[in-house]
């Protein structure tokens, strides 16, 4: 299993950035909602606007309390429940366009970040985990929703309400003012030195998250694997080792964020109660009102609140810039395999014609292990090929290059003649059927994991497709029939029952050229007559790619190809490459008829 380390992303692109500016990446995804986070800010400002008029209210009742005309007592009450009223309704109307704009923008980044992913080449993959990537579209953009839903939201009204706060109580008493500002140099130093370090745990609190996301996906897509080999013991403890590491980063994480809170409200509030020392000696020697000091104390208290809420919201903004650094790192990756500005068509109709001219390739993950070395083949419209060779040899390779997973290091793939990386991928792949050796099921009925193969067809195509693949026995007998579902990764159904329905999709597509990587060796005897019997008739129109070891595919192909060491060391039909000996014979002798030289 992997660890942290092998992971495709770390931590050195991120130490570039110390500062929350990489929020500011969010902005394309706030941009199209300027209306409603317009509406927000406007309603943000109203209720803060409301909270700095209520202390006025206040002075105004304590000063007068002693007058004789009691209906201006009165007129200050009422007038301070209006001022309340407007401040519920404005802080519920606030809350609701913010929570709505960081909901709408969240949703709008999962769905970038699944679909950049979802189109990745298999290169992608080789160095990142799922889970991980599945952790930034679920951990990461919580954390934004928390961000853009209420953090900033309660950060600009606390920044409002500190300016506003501070300039009210410089005309309500400069002297005392003066004396509050003193303090503030002594709050922002830890809010900035202990911030930065508040960031970094953040970043790898979400990556140790990010790995124990991976880890479990991992075994639990594995989990008969794993309990058939034992193997839940190893699996827990390295599981827990993970956990703990997520743990002891967040506790660091949590420790630093407390020692931060710890000191700005005790500097805060220590200066709140000696201002209001020194103002209550103003009060006793007649320089102010009891009503002017009520007022500073509690424009004070407000800054001070405000203040001490911006210091732990800085410390959730550091957060989300960590969460925010490492989905647009996912947004901004690079791709090796990419569709050109200006895709060439491909020739309608497709005829199935592939070409591979001098194609050498090593996967990104074995740089120094050739797949395929100077390979130069042509299969003609409609020929069956059959591909042959040890473990290694390049024979899946060649498949998954047909489908542009991959590009070649040096040479050119062609369908029809057109090099496959001058096409859009998406419109020469509709030309192209695959049954893998490992059969994919999703979770669904399972018409609908035939109907995958082509989304318009209905449902007389999909049991003629079924039928042709010997799958509509087995499937009319599942409980529910077609609509019977299967289970994450057809869990109900055997190997041989996954590989025909695999089969009735590549059937249902109807693509001009059929890629068969082993599509038969899951099958039990009378399965694989019924299906070689639709494969024969798939392959009079047709061209077909035929990566088998069985010999009844291999032995009505029209050619074999004979792969050793990413090369082709062989080729021609069966019975002249048994005549000729060497590998291809030695395979027919090991692999094919289980010792028997004469077949």
């Amino acid at each position: 299993m992997a660890s942290r380390s092998d992971h495709g992303f770390d931590n050195k692109a991120r130490e570039k950035s110390k500062r929350l500016g990489v929020l500011a990446e969010l902005w394309p995804f706030l941009r199209p909602y300027t209306a409603l986070a317009s509406a927000a800010f406007l309603a943000l400002v109203l209720t803060a606007s409301v909270s700095l008029i209520l202390p006025l209210a206040v002075r105004r009742v304590i000063d007068n309390f002693g007058t004789e005309d009691g209906a201006i007592l009165d007129s200050y009450f009422i007038a301070a429940i209006g001022i309340a009223s407007i401040l519920a309704i404005g802080t519920g109307l606030r809350y609701a366009l913010v929570t709505r704009l960081g909901e709408r923008v969240v949703t709008d980044i999962r769905k970038s970040v699944f679909a950049k992913v979802i189109n990745m080449s298999p290169a992608f993959f080789e160095k990142t985990m799922t889970g991980e990537v599945l952790s930034r579209i679920t951990t990461d953009t919580t954390l934004i929703l928390s961000v853009i839903g209420s953090s900033i939201s309660i950060a600009l009204r606390n920044f409002l309400i500190f300016l506003g706060g501070t300039a009210l109580m410089l005309i309500t008493s400069p002297k005392l003012t003066a004396m509050v500002l003193l303090i503030v140099p002594l709050v922002i130093i830890p809010i900035l030195t202990l911030g930065r370090k508040l960031r970094r745990l953040s970043a790898e609190n979400q990556d140790w998250i990010a790995a124990s996301s991976g880890n479990a996906s991992e075994a639990l897509l594995s989990v008969q694997t794993v309990q058939a080999y034992t193997h839940e013991n190893e699996s827990i403890r390295h599981f827990g080792d993970v956990s703990e590491q997520s743990y002891d980063a967040a506790k660091r994480r949590v420790t630093t964020r407390a020692l931060m809170t710890v000191i700005v409200i005790f500097l805060v509030f220590t200066g709140v109660v000696g201002v209001l020392w020194i103002g209550a000696r103003d009060v006793r020697a007649g320089e102010m009102s009891a009503g002017v000091l009520v007022q500073f104390v509690i424009y004070s208290i407000m800054v001070a609140g405000s203040v001490a809420a911006l210091s732990e919201i800085w410390g959730e903004l550091q957060r989300a810039a960590g969460a925010t650094e490492r989905l647009i790192e996912l947004l901004q990756t690079e791709d090796n395999v990419t569709d050109p500005a200006s895709p060439v068509a491909l020739p309608a109709p497709a005829k199935g014609a592939i070409t591979f001219e001098s194609v050498s390739f090593n996967y990104p993950s074995r740089p120094d292990m050739p797949a395929l070395d100077n390979l130069n083949l042509t299969i003609e419209p409609g020929e069956t090929v059959a591909i042959v060779g040890p473990s290694g040899a390049g024979k899946t390779t060649i498949v998954q290059l047909i489908q542009r997973f991959y590009d070649p290091d040096s040479g050119q793939v062609k369908l029809d003649g057109v090099p496959l990386n001058q096409m859009a991928r998406h419109e020469f792949r509709t030309a192209l059927a695959l049954v893998p050796q490992d059969p994919v099921i999703f979770a669904a009925t399972a018409r609908e994991n035939i109907r995958f193969g082509r989304l318009d067809a209905n449902d007389e195509d999909v049991i003629a497709a079924a039928k042709a693949a010997a799958a509509h026995d087995f499937i009319s007998s599942l409980p529910d029939g077609y609509d019977t579902y299967v289970g994450e990764r057809g869990l109900m159904l055997s190997g041989g029952q996954k590989q025909r329905m695999a089969i009735a999709r590549a059937v249902l597509r109807n693509a001009p050229v059929l890629l068969l990587d082993e599509a038969t060796s899951s099958l039990d005897a009378e399965s694989e007559r019924a299906v070689q019997h639709a494969i024969d008739e798939m392959a009079e129109d047709r061209t077909m790619i035929v990566v088998a070891h069985r010999l009844a595919t291999v032995k009505k192909a029209d050619r074999i190809i004979v792969m050793d060491g990413g090369r082709i060391v062989a080729q021609g039909g069966h019975d002249d490459l048994i005549a000729q000996g060497g590998l291809y014979s030695r395979l027919a002798k090991l692999q094919f008829t289980g010792g028997d030289a004469a077949a």
